[in-house]
Formats: C-alpha cells, structure tokens, sequence
C-alpha cells in the first residue's frame, strides 16, 4: 500500500528556514500529483502547497506565496517543502499527501481530494 513519510520538521527561530521532506513508497511515484498540508493546534488543516506529477505545475496558499517553495524528485519519490522567512504562525504539524493523477500539469488545494496521508511532522517557529 502507499506509505508516505515526512522528516525534517523542528524548532527553528523566527525568520529562520527549514525544510521537509516527504519520501513515498508503494505507488507509481510520478503518477502521482502531491501535495502539503498543514495543522496548527485547535485548528482545521488546510493547504500549503501542491506539485503536479512531472513538477510543472505548482499551486501555493497565498500565506505560502514568495516564502514556501515546492518540489520533488521523481528519481527518489521524494517531495520537498523549503520554508523561508517562517513565522510563528506557521507552527503546525505538516503533512504530505498523494493522489493518483491522469493530467500531467494537476494539482489540488481540496483535501479530500487526496488518497493518501503522511503521519506529519511537527514545525515550531519561536518568537
């Protein structure tokens, strides 16, 4: 079955980056359009970011915009989140997801449209 694992989350200080990572297994890598996810304590998830599956197409959530970075390797069916100049808003649990794509420029900002879930990785931003 598809197994999605996230690493790379920790503390890090306001205006400081970090990046995530989202390695995939059990699926057709690059049949797949990503996405990332987040979660903030007492809060509804919501979009971060999407990728299609050849990584032409790139959709952000306007907070993600000009800061957040989205790519992957197909070779290592990995995606990655690069996060610049991050807030303590930004503090959430992140999560990668999948979902199998006939489109080669398709992305998703809906969550539900996404088969397959990441456990998360948890990124705090001090102030």
């Amino acid at each position: 079955q598809v197994q999605l694992v996230e690493s790379g989350g920790g503390l890090v200080e306001t205006g400081g980056s970090l990046r995530v990572s989202c390695a995939a297994s059990g699926l057709t890598f690059s049949s797949y359009s990503m996405g990332w996810f987040r979660q903030a304590a007492g809060k509804e998830r919501e979009f971060v970011a999407a990728i299609s599956r050849n990584g032409g197409g790139r959709s952000y959530s306007d907070f993600a915009m000009g800061r957040f970075t989205i790519s992957r390797d197909n070779a290592k069916n990995t995606i990655y989140l690069q996060m610049d100049n991050l807030k303590p808003e930004d503090t959430a649990v992140y999560y990668c997801a999948a979902t199998r794509s006939t489109t080669t420029y398709y992305t998703s900002r809906t969550a539900r449209d996404y088969d397959s879930w990441g456990q998360g990785t948890q990124v705090t931003v001090s102030s």
